[in-house]
């Protein structure tokens, strides 16, 4: 396993990290330990959680089996939606009280008198941004958390955020957690170039798009359960995605490698990113995702693999600057 700074903060981390959203759900606490264990055999030291997964059951496990180890370990978690199965009116979102609370509840339940990274886990519109940002700076002045970042924001919300960072000297966003893989790649659009300017680590989610790219999936092929059967969100996310699982399964297979090690690789091979968060049901599901880590992705075969899917257009709409370069260095 090779270890990389996540942005400018000098923090160390395995180049791919366990998302520990099954644990307590998928994933039983006994097998929620064998998962951790062999993370940790394979050099595997960042860890991805939040307060809502299996409702604040997955902070909870990870914070036993992470006992005795705390310090050699880099721990994200998140905040916004409920964590309650009957939340009242005032448990989401990113008010102030909300996230006082949540820290707090989080702290609890991971055993831990810091977080590294807290991540604001989606956008809230109804409360301003310097309240928002305040909070956090708040929190890493007590101690509480070392960095915050954020998850499911936009490119242009988030440099909002680091403009009144720097206008009011307050702690800024030094982590981001988009969603990305060969199937979804709008973060390539403004969202990773803006990590790679600003220096932000960069976590993507999601780099198995739900199990539709690990070979389960095609036109004509679907398992009886799994996250792309299972929730709604991801059956309409990867709905039109198909006939790519098809095509990208079929390279994998003619390179003779598993398709989630190969999709993994692929997410992990762009410059901006720091770790691809992989997750796991079972240790056989771990396996192909670490194989990753190994994997060597030469620019030439990057390239071969994203011609798979469509790229997303440039954000200024001009497709044609994709063939002819930027404007003034077209050729006479």
């Amino acid at each position: 396993m090779k270890y990389t700074s996540v942005g400018r903060t000098g923090i160390k981390v395995s180049e791919l990290c366990f998302g520990a959203m099954s644990f307590g759900g998928d994933a039983d606490e006994e097998m929620s330990k064998a998962l951790y264990n062999r993370c940790l055999e394979a050099g595997i030291n960042f860890f991805d959680t939040a307060d809502m997964y299996s409702n604040g059951r997955s902070e909870e496990i990870l914070g036993k089996l992470m006992k005795g180890q705390r310090e050699e370990l880099v721990i994200t978690s998140k905040v916004f939606f409920p964590t309650s199965k009957t939340p009242k009116v005032n448990d989401r979102g990113l008010s102030r009280k909300h996230i006082l609370t949540s820290i707090d509840a989080s702290l609890k339940r991971l055993d831990t008198d810091y977080i590294d990274f807290y991540i604001l886990h989606y956008f809230d519109p109804s409360t301003d941004m310097e309240l928002v940002l305040r909070t956090l700076d708040d929190l890493q002045k007590q101690g509480k958390i070392l960095y915050s970042g954020v998850s499911n924001w936009a490119a242009w919300q988030i440099m909002d955020a680091l403009g009144i960072s720097e206008r009011d000297l307050l702690s800024r966003f030094e982590i981001m957690e988009p969603l990305y893989n060969l199937a979804k790649r709008q973060s390539e659009v403004e969202l990773l170039p803006l990590a790679e300017a600003k220096n932000i680590g960069v976590i993507p989610y999601s780099p198995l798009g739900a199990g539709l790219l690990t070979g389960k999936y095609g036109l004509d092929k679907q398992p009886d359960s799994g996250r792309l059967i299972d929730s709604e969100l991801n059956r309409l996310r990867y709905q039109n995605d198909l006939e790519f699982a098809d095509r990208f399964t079929a390279f994998a297979k003619k390179l003779g490698v598993s398709p989630a090690t190969l999709a993994v690789a692929w997410v992990k091979s762009h410059p901006a990113v720091t770790a691809p968060i992989i997750g796991a049901r079972n240790l056989s599901q771990l396996e192909d995702s670490l194989a990753a880590a190994d994997f060597e992705m030469t620019p030439e075969l990057r390239a071969e693999i994203s011609s798979l899917s469509i790229a997303p257009e440039p954000a200024t709409g001009r497709s044609e600057e994709k063939t002819l370069g930027q404007f003034g260095t077209w050729s006479k």
